[in-house]
């Protein structure tokens, strides 16, 4: 049973102020937490964005929500019956937490504390063969009885995934859009019975139709909800493989279910068995394999599946300390990190690396020169220039 709709926010002002950081122009999820990192509060970082901004060479401060705005768009998801979630917060799901650039915010239909349960997703192609669609239906049945089951509500694979689980147990669906938009129109009744007794999760703003550059920013969320994750059907150019990547990055496993080399839909899942994917044949092939904690390097001390506060915000501080001197030093500063970057995304610790700066001074450029428009922070801590962007 879902349990009853509550208000998540005892101080309804942070909830707005954080509400405004996390929409404000220009910040993403890395430099939302970058900022509450060095200000301490979100009302302190609205205050010096417009600064930031300008010290990156923008001439204007970023558009941010007026107080009005906010509060009328947590009014909107009251009404719905939907409730968000920042990060940092108690029920705030604590392997998504892990990502470096996990959302700020998560707006959430159904059953929240779900969230907190341990979770394996299963993803796919949406073009996918009468029997990729059963697989999966029948591996999400079997693993729902004792896992949490994670999909994207796409065509093809992710409805037969949220099917198989709604049989047996629950699931989640991961949504590009707005909790009040259904995408893909067909999948609105899934959606809504995947609300009843799951949880339907996003990022999005209310009332955002999805467009292609939402997709991956889904995916990281799909990836980082889980454990593991299981693809079946995936051509080598699909979505799904940018999910598996995610998921590798984070330290979570890799199951795939082989296919026939003759159908080019099976050829990505086939090539994961190659790199060292878990070769799939049955859900005891995921419950065997899937471990208790992701496999990156220290991540395991972090608690998980508690509902106190997630581990989202509680990574030290940067050291702040460590300013640039002079005025002359953060314009060489901004033009070398411009000048290691590219419209490639390029990984974040290879800047800090390459950079003459200390790590505090570059990652402090790098949020001044997001917030001017001048880069993307982009899924798995890469950075990239935006178009027309030079020194």
């Amino acid at each position: 049973m879902v349990r009853k709709h509550e208000p998540q926010h005892p101080n309804p002002a942070d909830a707005i102020d954080r509400l405004r950081l996390a929409r404000t122009e220009g910040v993403g999820p890395v430099g939302y937490r970058r900022l509450l990192a060095r200000y301490g509060s979100a009302a302190a970082a609205l205050d010096a964005v417009p600064g930031l901004a300008r010290a990156g060479g923008r001439p204007s401060p970023p558009a941010c929500p007026s107080p009005d705005d906010a509060a009328r768009e947590l009014h909107a998801l009251d009404r719905l019956g939907a409730s968000m979630i920042f990060a940092g917060e108690a029920g705030y799901p604590p392997l998504l937490a892990m990502l470096d650039d996990a959302p700020a915010i998560l707006s959430v239909l159904g059953d929240r504390w779900l969230l907190l349960d341990r979770a394996v997703a299963l993803v796919g192609g949406r073009n996918a063969s009468a029997n990729g669609q059963r697989m999966a239906e029948t591996l999400a049945a079997e693993l729902a009885h004792s896992l949490l089951i994670v999909s994207g509500l796409a065509r093809g694979i992710d409805a037969a995934a949220h099917t198989g689980a709604l049989q047996t147990g629950r699931t989640v669906a991961a949504v590009a859009g707005g909790l009040d938009v259904s995408y893909p129109p067909e999948h609105a009744d899934l959606q809504r019975r995947i609300a009843e007794t799951g949880v339907v999760v996003t990022e999005a703003p209310l009332g955002t139709t999805p467009q292609a550059r939402h997709f991956p920013r889904r995916n990281r969320i799909i990836a980082g909800l889980a454990l593991g994750v299981v693809v079946v059907e995936a051509a080598l150019r699909s979505g799904s493989l940018i999910t598996a990547r995610l998921a590798q990055e984070a330290g979570r496993e890799l199951f795939a279910v082989p296919g026939s080399p003759l159908d080019p839909r099976s050829r990505g899942a086939n090539d994961l068995i190659r790199q060292g994917a878990h070769l799939t044949e049955t859900a005891q092939d995921v419950l065997d394999n899937l471990p208790d904690h992701p496999s990156r390097e220290g991540l395991a001390r972090v608690p998980l599946f508690a509902r106190g506060p997630s581990p989202g915000l509680a990574e030290p501080a940067p050291d702040w300390q460590e300013p640039i001197e002079t005025a002359e030093d953060l314009v060489k500063a901004h033009r070398q990190v411009i000048d290691l970057l590219g419209t490639s995304p390029t990984a974040v610790d290879d800047v800090v690396r390459r950079c003459h700066f200390s790590a505090a001074a570059v990652m402090a450029v790098l949020l001044e020169l997001e917030l001017a428009g001048r880069i993307e922070t982009l899924p798995g801590s890469r950075v990239a220039l935006l178009p027309g962007t030079a020194f």
